[in-house]
């Protein structure tokens, strides 16, 4: 058959690094591909197998192997053709079904939205990519050309994919080092989504091209004699900045086009890393440096692998020049960052750039393992996608990358989630710190931990990385689970109690066949819904026994249902009264969520029993009650300097800690102050009260009772 010219030149582009037999699969898997999709149009209405052919053609310009081009040819069959993954692997082998697979949307599955299949597909695509990077390698090939291609698709369509591209793929691109690629994704995806913004900037550039030109080839001059005449094997490449690059620096830094002066950079490019640093000194020696403008990526990788010295020197004109140096290696790392494996077909080591794309990709893996739904999952990829790193030391030395502004809580769950399960604060550079402290490069950091301790709901303030805030909601979750069960177990004792039974006396057929019927899978599903008042546990128990057995509620005597022990999040203290032990107390179950602990006195609880009387329940404290509790408090003061430092002494006086402080009225002479406080119980309330009502500045002090 005679091959359409695109495929022709592909096969010429493949003669020029691959054997005539790997060749010849590429051209077979055309073939297939070809007759799969034969009749099948894009929306420009060319052929569609032209699409495949132009990612295998961006795939072969980066030398990637026989699979990976094969299975870009193919990897739109399973998804819109009759041909199946086993009809890839019988023809192609399984490495090249596999490739496929990753990069196969799942729109056979069903989605409540768009976004959510999308999320869904992202985080396959993820999953794909940690077992093998080529798989991301021909979706971001496959995005590419979808982008070049995008003038045929709807204005709508046009924005959805253009934003994805820049909130999903660039990023991608741009954490697995693939310069050349992000800035085209950028680019496209950019001008696409803000046409005019983009045509106004690129307008601005083209207008001072003439300019810009002429310093550059200034500099170019100026740089290659200087490194010839000392003797430095090199080659001087300058270049324009990108649209979006420039759009993105007047956009975070809030600037105009005019107040914009790093149009120019260059690179310099050496045949060893000696030569980097020797070639630094010849342009800072060349043209004077800006103070602290100086990066050395080469000592300190980028996690993407990326490997360069960056400075920025001061032409004689006043425009700051940026200038990057680094080897043919790391050039060929910074342009197809994590590609370049396959280039040079090196071993991985702990320093290679696929090692470091798949460490980071493993991350995420672990993430989603413990994500609840994909959109919570993207949600925390994007996160991930942004990164500003900092750098700092284990004890031994090993260099730790964090994001910006992580803290010392987010370092301990880097090292293991069970150190940041179990962290109680940390040593910065020797000194005593706490978990919240937020890291700076070049920090040594060192965990303590202690078996008792455990992750608390307000340390997801003090976290910025996926990981952290992963482990931690996971360890609440479960911990949370637990709780609700144990309670569920209790009000179901209680309810069978009553009627002078209990669990041992239900057999476990009959338990098995009710937990089934009731539409659970496990006996602890039911003891949750009824913690949360989803199921009264009254009924429940009627419910389990034999109907010669069941009698009416209250026929015998149980103990009171305790609260104020370990019942961590599971029971909630009613913010309308804000119950402290002490207080004679009502438990109330609300569905949904499950008891609820108010004053016996609040009128709000009076009201929901007198509706919703199954559904009250008669709750008692335990005998030493643990933990802390809030309780409101409404002052009427004199309006002056000095009284909330006078106040929060008394308090502070009587152990108790104050939470939120709040004014609501005042007059010249007084003022109406709303204190939230935390104390362990009413005996420690009264001795607030009486050192308040002593205060000379406190004219009246009352306790809330209900909002």
């Amino acid at each position: 058959m005679t091959l359409p010219a695109p495929v022709r030149e592909l096969r010429t582009l493949l003669n020029t690094y691959l054997e005539p037999d790997h060749v010849a699969t590429i051209l077979r898997a055309f073939e297939v591909g070809s007759q799969a999709h034969r009749g099948q149009t894009r929306k420009s209405g060319e052929p569609y197998i032209l699409h495949p052919v132009a990612v295998a053609h961006i795939l072969a310009r980066m030398r990637m192997d026989t699979s990976t081009i094969t299975a870009a040819l193919l990897h739109d069959t399973v998804e819109d053709t009759v041909l199946t993954l086993d009809d890839l692997k019988q023809d192609f082998g399984d490495e090249v079904a596999k490739l496929v697979d990753g990069v196969t949307k799942l729109d056979k599955m069903k989605f409540r939205t768009r976004r959510e299949a999308d999320a869904e597909s992202f985080r396959k695509l993820l999953l794909a990519m940690s077992r093998d990077l080529r798989v991301i390698f021909i979706k971001l090939a496959d995005r590419l050309h979808n982008m070049r291609t995008i003038g045929a698709m709807s204005a709508e369509s046009r924005r959805r994919i253009s934003r994805e591209t820049l909130e999903i793929y660039a990023p991608i691109a741009d954490r697995l080092g693939m310069n050349t690629m992000r800035l085209e994704l950028e680019d496209l995806g950019f001008a696409n989504l803000h046409p005019w913004r983009s045509s106004q900037i690129k307008q601005r550039v083209e207008s001072v091209t003439h300019n810009r030109k002429q310093i550059i080839d200034e500099v170019s001059e100026a740089i290659k004699k200087r490194l010839n005449e000392s003797g430095i094997p090199s080659r001087v490449e300058g270049r324009a900045k990108s649209i979006y690059s420039l759009y993105s620096k007047m956009r975070d830094k809030s600037l105009s086009f005019d107040e914009i002066n790093d149009l120019y950079a260059f690179r310099i490019i050496t045949h060893a890393e000696s030569h980097c640093y020797q070639a630094l000194g010849v342009a800072h020696s060349l043209f004077k440096p800006r103070p602290g403008s100086f990066k050395d990526y080469i000592a300190l990788p980028k996690p993407n692998g990326y490997q360069s010295l960056h400075t920025v020197l001061a032409h004689e004109s006043g425009v700051p020049i940026e200038v990057q140096i680094r080897t043919e290696e790391m050039d060929a790392v910074a342009e197809k960052g994590a590609a370049s494996h396959w280039l040079y077909k090196s071993a991985p080591t702990d320093g290679n750039t696929a090692t470091r794309a798949r460490t980071w990709l493993l991350k995420l893996v672990e993430s989603q393992s413990r994500a609840d739904d994909s959109m919570d999952f993207i949600s925390t990829a994007k996160a991930e996608l942004f990164p500003d790193e900092v750098f700092v030391f284990t004890p031994r030395g090993k260099i730790i990358d964090l994001k910006a502004k992580a803290t010392a809580l987010d370092f301990a769950y880097a090292i293991h989630t069970d150190v940041g399960n179990h962290a109680v604060h940390a040593r910065i550079d020797d000194k005593l710190s706490p978990l919240s402290t937020i890291l700076d490069n070049g920090q040594k950091v060192e965990i303590q931990t202690e078996d008792q301790a455990r992750p608390q709901p307000e340390w997801l303030q003090h976290v910025v990385t996926a990981k952290a805030r992963t482990a931690i909601r996971s360890h609440l979750k479960n911990l949370e689970q637990a709780e609700s069960v144990a309670i569920g177990h209790r009000l179901l004792d209680q309810a069978l109690a009553r009627r002078d039974r209990s669990m041992e006396d239900i057999s476990s057929r009959r338990l098995d066949r009710f937990v089934k019927k009731a539409g659970f899978e496990r006996l602890e599903d039911l003891l949750i819904r009824i913690s949360r008042g989803e199921q009264l546990a009254a009924n429940v128990a009627q419910k389990l026994l034999p109907i010669t057995q069941r009698r009416s509620a209250d026929t015998f005597k149980t103990d009171v249902f305790t609260v104020g022990s370990d019942e961590g999040n599971a029971i909630h203290y009613a913010r309308c009264c804000l119950p402290i032990p002490g207080d004679r107390i009502q438990g109330y179950l609300s569905p949904g969520r499950g008891l609820i602990v108010h004053r016996a006195r609040c009128p709000n609880v009076k009201g929901l029993c007198r509706e919703h009387q199954e559904r009250c329940l008669d709750v008692a404290w335990e005998s030493v009650p643990r933990g802390h509790y809030s309780v409101m408090l409404t002052l009427i003061t004199v309006n002056g300097p000095g009284v909330l430092a006078s106040i929060s002494d008394s308090i502070s006086k009587a152990g108790a800690n104050i939470e939120r402080v709040e004014q609501r009225e005042s007059t010249s002479d007084t003022a109406e102050l709303h204190f939230q406080i935390s104390l362990k119980n009413r005996n420690q309330l009264a001795r607030v009260l009486k050192r308040l009502r002593r205060n000379g500045k406190v004219f009246k002090v009352q306790r809330e009772i209900a909002k």
